[in-house]
């Protein structure tokens, strides 16, 4: 080894760090190339219309729900409710001193409770913003193909119904 001349050991380190940056390059390059676009349309500045709004279901006919625990969905127009940490304008249909006069559903007792499951006298502080949950419903075509089948369109029998 110290018999090797120096400027050939300069040379060969020369070469290594050449074909090491020329790696570096085309790798970069070549990830470069593969990677997609990730957002937007090409220029984010354009001008373009706007999509239309969906129309709301307005019919006041509760929907059946889609899955067990699922918030019902709001069967009417909130267009201009008040949501605050002051008022609530859902309370004066929903509330349980209010169904008997409105007609509405009453909200469930689960939103007299606390996360200890102590009762309160009035809606509990987190259930008091309804759309957190429940939103109204849309006439729009799925995002996703939905090929979701309850149980009861299996043919599958309630527990106790004699099959």
């Amino acid at each position: 080894m110290r018999s090797q001349d120096p400027s050939r050991r300069l040379s060969r380190r020369l070469w290594t760090l050449f074909a090491l940056a020329l790696c570096l390059v085309t790798g970069t390059v070549a990830i470069a190339q593969t990677v997609p676009q990730l957002s937007g349309r090409p220029s984010p500045m354009e001008n373009t219309g706007a999509e239309p709004l969906p129309r709301w279901i307005v019919d006041d006919i509760q929907r059946m729900r889609n899955y067990p625990d699922q918030p019902p969905v709001i069967p009417h127009s909130i267009e201009g409710y008040q949501l605050s940490v002051n008022t609530n304008r859902c309370m004066s249909c929903h509330r349980r001193e209010m169904t008997e006069g409105s007609g509405a559903p009453m909200i469930s007792v689960t939103h007299y409770m606390t996360r200890e499951g102590q009762m309160l006298a009035d809606v509990s502080p987190r259930r008091y913003f309804c759309t957190a949950c429940h939103v109204p419903q849309a006439d729009t075509r799925p995002l996703v193909p939905n090929m979701f089948k309850d149980m009861s369109e299996l043919g599958f029998k309630p527990a106790g119904s004699g099959q």
